[in-house]
């Protein structure tokens, strides 16, 4: 398989994850503070970031980064009581 559509899937699947995870949270199927919505939001943004920074969109890149970095912190504040 190509780079480009290697990478073009990786982001694909990185909008594909946070709009389910989006979709979820409001529909009240799952809370905000669990796990799995922030390892969707963590790796749909990796996701996203990988294809933006390959496209040189660096707006993207740097909402992605922050996205990444919200997710982290609250994995590490959710790890602990699981």
């Amino acid at each position: 398989m190509q780079t480009k559509t290697l990478i073009e899937l990786v982001g694909w699947y990185g909008v594909v994850v946070i709009l389910i995870a989006y979709f979820l949270v409001s529909f009240n199927f799952i809370e905000a503070n669990t796990l799995s919505y922030q390892l969707m939001n963590l790796t749909g943004a990796m996701g996203i970031l990988a294809v933006s920074w390959y496209k040189r969109v660096y707006q993207t890149v740097v909402t992605n980064t922050f996205w990444i970095a919200i997710a982290i912190i609250a994995l590490l504040q959710i790890i602990p009581r699981i």
